[in-house]
């Protein structure tokens, strides 16, 4: 589902999202503990960056190492021609999300538009 919906969003490529994701999640769970789950990809079919969170209404499990179900999923797509840039994404999301107010503020945001803030504010406040 969420592979649909980013492709819809981004005009990208259902099947490449989909194949993407789960090639990840094949090397291991990309769950991070506490209900936040990160998959993220280098593709060769992408020429910007793709961020997408999802706030899920029904918790899966990605086989988190604490055992939560995940509810919120922060999706990463970098283009491969670009590749000095993702491993710095991936850690400031990640610096960002294993802050407990992070999380807890992304679950409670009543619109993309406050999620955004949240995310953009934790970033302002990284050292």
């Amino acid at each position: 589902m969420l592979a649909s919906e980013v492709a819809a969003r981004h005009g990208l490529p259902e099947d490449k999202v989909l194949d993407a994701i789960q090639a990840r999640e094949r090397l291991g769970s990309t769950a991070l503990g506490r209900g936040v789950a990160l998959p993220h990809a280098r593709v060769d079919w992408l020429d910007a960056p793709v961020a997408v969170l999802a706030r899920l209404t029904h918790p899966i499990d990605l086989e988190a190492r604490d055992g939560e179900p995940v509810d919120l999923v922060f999706l990463v797509l970098w283009p491969e021609a670009a590749s000095e840039g993702f491993l710095p994404a991936l850690s400031n999301i990640c610096r960002a999300l294993r802050d407990n107010q992070i999380p807890r503020q992304l679950r409670r945001a009543r619109s993309a538009a406050e999620a955004l803030q949240t995310l953009q504010a934790a970033d302002r406040s990284a050292p």
